[in-house]
């Protein structure tokens, strides 16, 4: 009989290993423009002390630029981006909390029209992009949890609310003297709150809505660059089937962006909507494979783009 209880422990011990691992792996849908993110699992927590490392690999084709506000018409583009992120679960004020770091590398090609003028830029481009730092906090339903708290919460969920703060810093690769560069010459700055909703103990609605504030670029090729904020609202309907393997149906809709660009204010105001799916396939109890796939649904200006996602994830503790 001790042997058996000894054995089921220790199922449930690799249980929430996996679990753990693919629920905050990869909190970023990696993308070259940042208000057009599809971001499931966001406010899930794990139990206190996980460390995660991902390796992610992005491809898009389409009305796509590394920098959505770039005043490009009749894009045709091929952008790929690689990430390399780490991830840790850490307690603030007596709550679960993850602190993201993630650094990407970015290249593609892209064809356009300033106007009836062709893109002086067209050609290959490729360089480090904005790195940035996210930090997540749980205001309801996840206090700071040992691996039981999370087994105990993975059997029977409840809703649960967070917070969420993230920066791009400006370090990235960046050419006054060109039009499209990897980095942005920017900080900027998103704020959000989301919720986790069970449905039903294996099916979990996620509802995030957040704001991108966005600094000024005073060194933009056609003079100083200001943007107004972008809102945008993002769902996410999960589904489990065993520990570390689920399933979502993503979808988000955003607004706002209007450009100021050397005291001309720009008709570029976006309105678009961006539907994708996930799919998450845990290995070996300490690995996992992330599949992801997004398109256009609306578009007003510059979201018109399909974008493939695939990442490694490796769990250190």
């Amino acid at each position: 009989m001790q042997m058996d209880l000894g054995e089921s422990a220790m199922a449930r011990r690799r249980g929430v290993v996996c679990v753990a691992l693919v629920l905050v792996a990869l909190v970023f849908y990696s993308t070259p423009a940042p208000s057009q993110e599809l971001t499931p699992r966001t406010y899930w927590p794990t139990p206190k002390g996980t460390k995660v490392g991902v390796l992610g690999y992005g491809y898009a084709e389409g009305d796509v630029l590394f920098d959505p506000s770039i005043p490009l018409y009749g894009v045709d583009s091929q952008a790929n981006v690689v990430v390399a992120a780490y991830l840790q679960t850490i307690s603030l004020w007596g709550r679960t909390s993850t602190v993201l770091l993630e650094a990407p590398y970015q290249w593609g090609s892209t064809q356009g029209f300033i106007g009836e003028t062709p893109n002086p830029d067209r050609g290959t481009i490729s360089g480090f992009g904005d790195p940035g730092v996210t930090l997540t906090v749980n205001l309801l339903g996840a206090p700071t949890m040992t691996p039981e708290d999370f087994q105990a919460l993975r059997e029977k969920p409840h809703p649960i609310l967070g917070a969420s703060l993230k920066v791009l810093i400006p370090v990235g690769q960046y050419d006054p003297n060109r039009l499209l560069n990897p980095g942005g010459n920017r900080w900027a700055v998103k704020a959000e709150l989301g919720a986790a909703i069970p449905l039903r103990p294996k099916l979990i609605l996620e509802i995030e809505g957040g704001v991108w504030f966005l600094g000024d670029d005073d060194d933009y090729i056609t003079g100083p660059r200001e943007q107004d904020p972008i809102v945008g609202v993002e769902l996410h309907l999960v589904r489990r089937f065993r520990p570390g393997f689920w399933i979502s149906l993503d979808g988000n809709f955003f607004f706002g962006g209007r450009q100021t660009i050397d005291g001309t204010e720009l008709t570029d105001f976006q309105s678009n909507s961006r539907l994708g799916g996930t799919l998450v396939v845990p290995f070996k109890g300490r690995h996992a494979i992330k599949l992801g796939f997004a398109t256009g649904v609306f578009t007003a200006y510059g979201s018109d783009f399909d974008q493939y996602l695939v990442s490694y994830q490796v769990l250190f503790k």
